[in-house]
């Protein structure tokens, strides 16, 4: 079994926002006042060693090898896919409490009209039949990719990786 997640190379994103559109046509998702997609792209202005720099974000879940936002819910509504360990869920038993939106570094988890957590859940249904995650599929630059996360060589290089990136601090910016 391979372990899945969707890493960004953030050296390629060029903020486009065709991840988003793919993400929201693949699960049908009309995003209204107050919510957000699944994926969301960010422009970022940072200033380092006196220089200041640009970079895009497409940031969806980044399916946590250890993710917080399992332990945190009291409903064991979220859980890896024993094929992908992508972090899936299903919010038949969610008591909308936000304890998983609150545990993730990413602050990632969002909530419906409902009141049920709704999050990405890595395509792990078009994972499953060998295809890739729409957001992946539709990034013209290959700034995503879905990587296997035992590899023994990096995808991505990892001063490149958004997931080996540290993750209070990408909270904080976004």
């Amino acid at each position: 079994m391979k372990k899945y997640a969707i890493d960004l190379d953030i050296t390629k994103c060029i903020s486009c926002g065709a991840c988003s559109i793919a993400c929201m046509d693949q699960n049908d998702f009309q995003v209204k006042e107050g919510q957000r997609p699944f994926r969301n792209v960010f422009d970022l202005e940072m200033e380092q060693k006196g220089e200041v720099k640009y970079s895009h974000l497409s940031l969806a879940c980044m399916h946590c090898s250890d993710a917080p936002c399992i332990t945190a819910c009291p409903s064991a509504c979220l859980r890896k896919d024993p094929e992908t360990n992508l972090t899936v869920y299903d919010t038949t038993n969610c008591i909308g409490c936000h304890s998983c939106a609150m545990a993730c570094p990413y602050g990632i988890p969002s909530f419906g009209e409902n009141g049920k957590m709704i999050k990405c859940d890595g395509c792990y249904v078009r994972v499953h039949h060998g295809m890739l995650p729409a957001c992946v599929k539709a990034c013209p630059v290959k700034a995503l990719q879905l990587v296997d996360t035992e590899a023994k060589e990096p995808q991505i290089p990892p001063e490149h990786s958004l997931r080996m990136t540290s993750a209070g601090m990408l909270k904080q910016q976004v």
